[in-house]
């Protein structure tokens, strides 16, 4: 039996699941680490944490799987996406933390930016907007605020990535810095056309061409482990994705018009667009899916940045519940919201606003509200978020989708599925593994070393755990819309 690593690196903590050539999971190990907050807007990570984050799970998931090192076929890695490191190509030291994802110290540069009148140019090569979301303007803050750094990046001295690509390099032993397309799409330096970095964009943003890896695949061999516990010397590195295209592979949307929905961190929509790039006229994203064999697929996207996120705050800063998973169970305690409206915006609002200066709302609370009607609250604004992101999809796309495919921790929560199929108004699909960031990684890896033959060979895996149909009435929903509206307006 052959068996495959994958490393899911998030923004809260590292997933490794350790799967047979069969997919089922064997081991599945999870570490969180520090979520750093220097000032408000402002996120990070040291990145050695989660390094060692990375070490602790491979070889407690290993250990778990109860398999040797050489058991393990290939290694496949998924990672939050936009968070930037730079680190010393010498001694493999970062320079500073890493600027996480939700980090929006950048903001001031992005406006500048668009006051120049640079949106269109960016979006017609990048798929993207202009936003502090994305990696460039982070590469450039870190170059900028570390005394000597923009030097020592022209003299070839510093090297770029984000996780995915520090991952490679440690896993490695510092041999290799690659990245693949769908993390590259990401950074507002890869022109999405001819999946390479542009020279026009890295004037742009100030981002040196010394400092970047090189763009590869999502299915091929970028490397071999050299000394890391819990995996063999020489093991292949054969699988890389950003985590919401690699969900994507991982719920085989394999066809122009599938889409998915996970549930993480932030909630994050995506549909398979097919072999041409769809740009948005609704303010979606247009990114890289993935290049296989050399055949690139491209996808829409539109992100919430805040989802399970929102549940955490309730847990650590409101301290309303002890542990994520509780908020079903409290939430039912009542049969509505009772007017209580919650946008989770408390990093800004993702698509199709794109408010980066938006902090979160709490509205129509009374003296009768209590801590039930504040969480059923939160679930209801999590699902509503994403009804204005499939609305302007559709209108992209110019079709109805029939049906939503879901993961991730949150899809877990029956509740919340269902106040998504009603304000959707569509069937919500989950699969019985809804680790499919992971799972993703995994497939990658395994098709690149021959586990899997083709994607007909994967699909055959899928299987479904639950479906959940729209019960709502058209009335009442019409008025959580509207009243989500008169919320945003408070945003």
């Amino acid at each position: 039996m052959r068996y495959i690593c994958a490393i899911d690196q998030g923004t809260t903590g590292t997933t490794v699941i350790i799967l047979d050539e069969k997919l089922n999971v064997c081991g599945r190990v999870n570490r969180e680490f520090e979520q750093i907050y220097p000032k408000p807007g402002w996120v990070e990570h040291n990145p050695e944490a989660i390094w060692q984050s990375t070490l602790d799970t491979i070889a407690a998931a290993s250990g778990e799987a109860g398999i040797t090192p050489s058991d393990i076929a290939a290694v496949g890695i998924t990672n939050q996406r936009e968070t930037t490191v730079v680190w010393d190509r010498e001694t493999g030291e970062p320079i500073h933390n890493a600027i996480v994802w939700q980090d929006r110290r950048t903001a001031g540069t992005i406006q500048q930016l668009s006051d120049e009148g640079l949106g269109p140019m960016v979006q017609q090569k990048t798929g993207l907007v202009l936003d502090p979301y994305f990696s460039g303007t982070k590469v450039a803050y870190i170059l900028d605020h570390v005394d000597g750094a923009r030097d020592r990046a022209e003299r070839g001295e510093l090297a770029f990535g984000t996780i995915n690509t520090f991952l490679l390099w440690r896993l490695t032993g510092g041999a290799v810095h690659k990245t693949d397309v769908s993390n590259a799409s990401r950074t507002l330096l890869m022109n999405l056309h001819t999946a390479e970095w542009d020279d026009e964009l890295l004037n742009t943003f100030r981002v040196p061409r010394s400092v970047l890896p090189e763009i590869a695949g999502n299915s091929e061999l970028y490397g071999e482990v050299t000394g890391v516990e819990g995996l063999a010397d020489g093991t292949p590195i054969a699988g890389m994705a950003g985590d919401q295209q690699s969900a994507l592979f991982g719920q085989t949307c394999f066809s122009a018009g599938q889409a998915k929905c996970t549930f993480g961190t932030g909630a994050f929509l995506l549909m398979n667009t097919g072999e041409t790039p769809v740009m948005s006229d609704h303010r979606m994203l247009t990114t890289a899916a993935w290049r296989i064999n050399g055949q690139m697929t491209y996808a829409l996207e539109g992100a919430a940045f805040i989802a399970g996120a929102m549940v955490q705050w309730l847990r650590d800063g409101l301290q309303i519940i002890d542990s994520a998973p509780e908020i079903e169970e409290l939430a039912k305690q009542v049969d509505s919201s009772d007017g209580v409206m919650v946008v989770p915006s408390i990093s800004g609002l993702g698509a199709p606003h794109w408010q980066a200066d938006a902090r979160g709302v709490i509205w129509g609370h009374t003296r009768g509200t209590h801590r039930g009607h504040i969480a059923r609250a939160t679930l209801e604004g999590i699902a509503l978020q994403n009804v204005d992101i499939l609305n302007a999809m559709e209108r992209d796309l110019g079709q109805p989708m029939t049906e939503l495919k879901v993961d991730g921790g949150a899809s877990e929560n029956n509740l919340l599925m269902q106040l998504q199929a009603d304000f959707l108004g569509r069937q919500i699909v989950r699969p019985k593994m809804v680790d499919t960031t992971a799972l993703g990684a995994a497939l990658l890896a395994g098709l690149a070393v021959g586990i899997f033959d083709n994607l007909d060979d994967i699909k055959e895996t899928w299987k479904v755990d639950a479906k959940f149909e729209p019960t709502m009435g058209e009335g009442e929903r019409e008025d959580h819309l509207r009243r989500w509206s008169e919320a945003l307006k408070r945003v």
